[in-house]
């Protein structure tokens, strides 16, 4: 059956098509969050919403969310408002400080993660619906192997994930960013153009504006599309080998005083990768920390490469190897 009628454009069809995918998952009678920022991927997802979620029986809140980090901030968040109302949609605005530490880009995006969580918790709502674009996905795969983060930097944004308990949906990953502006000018929506996504003092727009087009200039075009495809496979094979860890780990895993062990020839009897996996899900499941690749390959020395090398410090805890176990012990 086609998929947009006669005169539909092209570019709201597509979103359609993606929001719609997406409420596939929510039951009848459910609320939805639409977080909105005014741009033209969240007006796009938000109209899109409001016109799919009625025919599911989906209640559909948009959530805008003022970081006070600019002058007028206050006025676009209450226009996005206006905006997601003229279209149907209930909508709210929240103000939120945004903490110093970690960095602006990093705390703001914490303050408004939190934000959203909780509107979902005080709305009883199914899912958070987030705007993120193929194009933020490949953004998102370049900054993080530039800051040398593994192969979970590969896996980018899941199209479905949890955050402070709120479940979070991503309709528009296999979007361009073009059509989502595209969907708004069919639409005759006017998008705010938040004056920090040109700001190159923040590295995801000196990826956006300077080294994807340098990509797609020397490597020809399709570089964004490969990007996101390279996270999806990333992603599939990461859920894999978790199947695996758990599997796995129940045997392996044995509590001790203050803290957590591993038998030794357990990690030694499986392949380097699976054995790095394991040992980082342990610390990150028992201590909340996450190590780095150095820290992990330590380590794993006290399995493959034992001297006798005393106790190595980790974050929030310690490990060493006592007999036939790795023990990994609170500090």
């Amino acid at each position: 059956m086609p998929d947009r009628r006669p005169g539909l454009d092209p570019a709201v069809a597509e979103v359609r098509r993606a929001v719609r995918t997406a409420l596939d998952t929510v039951p009848t009678g459910a609320t939805v969050v639409v977080a909105l920022s005014g741009g033209a991927d969240s007006l796009a997802l938000a109209a899109a919403t409001a016109f799919e979620a009625p025919k599911r029986g989906v209640r559909a809140v948009a959530l805008t969310i003022d970081h006070g980090l600019q002058p007028g901030s206050a006025d676009a968040a209450a226009t996005a408002a206006d905006r997601a109302r003229a279209l149907g949609l209930g909508a709210e605005v929240v103000a939120v400080e945004v903490a110093e530490e970690g960095g602006p880009e990093a705390a703001a995006r914490a303050a408004r993660y939190g934000a959203l969580a909780a509107a979902a918790t005080r709305l009883n709502a199914h899912a958070v619906l987030l705007g993120h674009t193929l194009d933020d996905q490949a953004e998102t795969v370049l900054l993080g192997l530039a800051r040398g983060s593994g192969s979970g930097s590969l896996q980018g944004m899941a199209p479905t994930a949890s955050v402070h308990d709120a479940t979070l949906l991503r309709p528009l990953l296999d979007v361009r960013r073009a059509t989502t502006r595209a969907a708004c000018v069919a639409e005759g929506l006017d998008p705010w153009d938040d004056p920090h996504n040109v700001d190159e003092r923040f590295a995801r727009v000196r990826v956006r504006e300077r080294v994807l087009p340098v990509l797609e200039a020397e490597l020809g075009p399709g570089v964004a599309e490969a990007l996101a495809r390279t996270a999806a496979q990333s992603r599939e094979d990461a859920e894999a080998f978790a199947e695996m860890i758990d599997e796995t780990i129940e045997d392996i895993v044995e509590h001790a005083e203050a803290g957590i062990s591993v038998s030794v020839a357990a990690l030694a009897a499986n392949p380097a990768a699976l054995r790095h996996r394991i040992i980082r899900h342990v610390v990150d499941a028992e201590f909340g920390q996450s190590l780095t690749r150095t820290q992990t390959l330590e380590v794993a020395r006290l399995v493959t490469e034992w001297s006798g090398q005393g106790p190595i410090d980790l974050p929030a805890c310690t490990a060493a190897r006592s007999g036939g176990q790795i023990v990994f012990t609170a500090r």
